[in-house]
């Protein structure tokens, strides 16, 4: 009985943003309040429904109710409960029911807290995204239903969740990934919400910004994890591999942060109307594309969940529309929109915009790399793969002249600036960041890496440069305290954000250039040493889990001959599904990792171990977490918490953020 009702409430949600797509646009177009208003409670009990739906799909994994075909099959009754309920998302049924969870989520989030916004945009924008509900609720309902029954041998024992899956991974990743890809939906809604209506003012743009920052922060985050998850859980020890799906979320993180920082300008300078519109579109439409991908089978991965052609197609039908519609309506109506002022060469405006350029090129190269061998085996011409050296070859130089820049960026002031007062205050950290740069990779290692040194000297230019960005904005206070406390939210979410991306760019340069592993063959009693440690094997000894049987290997580790830590490694097997998984244990620290996994057992009691050395892997990570956190801090800026429609649809005055 409980399936059915989420199977009728799924119907319901349907129905319900159908009305969502139609009333309100109707009422905007011919102006009536009566229709408009019914843009709200539409969207409320679109959510309701939907929530409902979810909470009985969770009900049937908590209960083991197996006449759940999605249930039998990725589920079992030795599964742990909080592996039951995150199996709700482990495969395709359920994370398109998530998808859908969460779209209504934004919805219904857009139209509580939009109380300030005028009526007309309002009911466009719930009206965009109840057309976007239809078309993924039709697809759940005709293609992905989670709630078919098995009403003819209905299995006594479930198939048992991917154990890949069987992870905290599964829990937080899949949640926090949509949020930030299904978030951009509502940038998208405003975007045509602007076409249609005609009114892309500054005010416009200040209602997007926030909710573009908070979708740029979930996503950041869930990538993030992503990259953790697949570092620790895979068993090779490493962070990204260029895998399709995880460029199919990089791709809309790429245009996602290209849509921030023109927003920014379109906000306080009323430029890049055009351009801030089309990227808007352009970043919901990558966030589409990876769910084609990820659900079309077009593509093998260990991160892809379904591979029916006719799913495949239902997808590739809804990306066209809402990519075609959309580009259309921009071609129709973008002529119209005129920026309210200029800049000159040497202004922030400028390196903002060639901010956005080096970003969209990145993401243009990604996508080539994507989509070139499904192309290529869609013609019949042969099965190609685009692996890490095209994408590396490519993306570095790319990603370290955009660093490059945003150290000159950041002390640049809107409209104009002075280049000789730049130059004359750059010189002194560019000379300053090649010290100590060369330093810092010579302390690291004196056998100096050109690359990682490179990276170095970028970082710590960069750094500089937010540095002397905040003193020139407390230069002549009194109280320079005072002074600091005063500057906006927006502008320490700014240099946070800023502080994550050279985060991560040492941890990147440092784990790729100095990292060491080693494949061994192990009996008990062995010792092998690597870097200024020695792994010395004591054996395995098994283990029952609750759903799995496991071999556990033990591993003293020695710093320079000092006790450091006793590692345990797992090989695990899953006989629901007869699977086998390699367990890493891994020695985490702020600096170094050290990582140990368990390979096959050979003969004579020998084991194949994998060691590995991993200096500053964490701060990718850090990197990650500190991007993620200024996203959120940006999004909750005071300015954004006035009421919308007081807003002035001039270029507001100029401030540091």
């Amino acid at each position: 009985m409980i399936p059915e009702i989420g199977q009728y409430t799924l119907i319901l949600a349907l129905v319900m943003a159908g009305f969502l797509a139609v009333l309100p646009m109707y009422g905007a177009t011919v102006g009536s309040v009566f229709w408009m208003n019914f843009a709200r409670p539409l969207a409320k009990s679109l959510f309701l429904f939907l929530l409902i739906s979810l909470l009985c799909l969770a009900y049937a994994f908590a209960t083991d109710d197996f006449s759940v075909k999605y249930v039998a099959e990725n589920s079992n009754t030795a599964l742990p409960i909080y592996f039951k309920l995150s199996a709700v998302w482990g495969g395709h049924e359920g994370s398109l029911l998530l998808w859908v969870f969460i779209l209504t989520g934004w919805t219904f989030a857009v139209a509580v807290k939009s109380k300030g916004l005028p009526l007309d945009i309002i009911a466009r924008v719930l009206s965009v995204l109840g057309m976007v509900a239809v078309g993924f609720a039709s697809f759940t309902l005709m293609t992905s239903s989670p709630f078919q029954r098995l009403l003819i041998n209905t299995p006594i024992e479930g198939a048992d969740l991917n154990p890949l899956l069987q992870d905290i991974g599964l829990i937080v990743h899949p949640p926090l990934l949509y949020m930030g890809y299904v978030g951009f939906s509502v940038a998208f809604a405003f975007a045509i919400a602007a076409l249609l209506s005609g009114k892309l003012d500054v005010a416009w743009s200040r209602w997007t910004r926030p909710w573009t920052n908070i979708s740029w922060a979930f996503l950041t985050i869930g990538i993030t994890l992503g990259s953790w998850w697949a570092y620790y859980e895979l068993g090779w020890g490493g962070w990204w591999f260029w895998d399709p799906v995880e460029n199919a979320s990089f791709m809309p993180w790429l245009m996602g942060t290209a849509l921030v920082h023109s927003l920014a300008v379109t906000e306080k300078r009323g430029l890049f109307k055009s351009w801030t519109l089309l990227l808007a579109i352009f970043t919901f439409s990558l966030s589409l594309l990876g769910t084609f991908l990820v659900r079309s089978g077009v593509l093998t991965s260990v991160h892809s969940f379904a591979a029916d052609p006719e799913r495949g197609f239902f997808i590739l039908v809804l990306l066209a529309i809402t990519v075609g519609g959309s580009l259309l309506l921009y071609a129709i109506k973008a002529y119209d929109i005129k920026s309210e002022s200029d800049f000159e060469l040497c202004s922030r405006e400028t390196l903002l915009l060639i901010n956005n350029l080096i970003l969209v090129i990145i993401c243009s190269m990604v996508l080539i790399g994507t989509l070139y061998p499904l192309v290529v085996d869609a013609m019949g011409a042969g099965k190609i793969s685009v692996g890490p050296p095209y994408f590396n070859a490519l993306f570095v130089p790319f990603s370290l002249i955009l660093v490059f820049f945003m150290g000159i960026g950041v002390l640049l002031r809107w409209k104009k600036s002075s280049p000789r007062a730049i130059v004359k205050q750059l010189l002194p950290s560019l000379i300053l960041a090649i010290v100590a740069g060369v330093a810092a990779a010579y302390l690291f290692n004196t056998d100096i890496a050109l690359k990682s040194t490179i990276a170095l000297v970028i970082a710590f230019w960069a750094l500089f440069s937010l540095g002397l960005d905040i003193a020139s904005k407390i230069k002549n206070k009194a109280n320079k305290l005072s002074g600091l406390r005063k500057l906006p939210m927006s502008y320490w979410a700014m240099q946070l954000a800023h502080l994550g991306v050279l985060t991560s760019l040492v941890g990147v340069a440092l784990v790729a250039t100095y990292a060491q592993e080693r494949d061994v063959r192990m009996l008990p009693g062995d010792s092998v040493t690597l870097e200024e440690y020695r792994f010395e094997f004591q054996g395995v000894k098994a283990h029952a889990g609750p759903n799995y049987s496991a071999d556990i290997g033990s591993v003293l580790v020695y710093k320079n001959e000092q006790f450091f830590a006793l590692m345990h490694p797992e090989k695990r097997f899953y006989p629901a599904r007869g699977s086998v998984m390699t367990e890493a244990d891994i020695d985490a620290g702020f600096f170094a990792d050290i990582f140990v996994a368990l390979g096959e057992p050979l003969e004579d009691g020998a084991w194949a171990v994998r060691l590995q050395y991993k200096p500053f892997i964490r701060w990718i990570w850090f990197g990650g977490v500190l991007m993620m956190l200024a996203g959120f801090l940006s999004a909750f800026d005071k300015r954004y918490a006035r009421k919308k429609k007081t807003a002035s649809t001039e270029p507001r005055k100029l401030s540091p953020a």
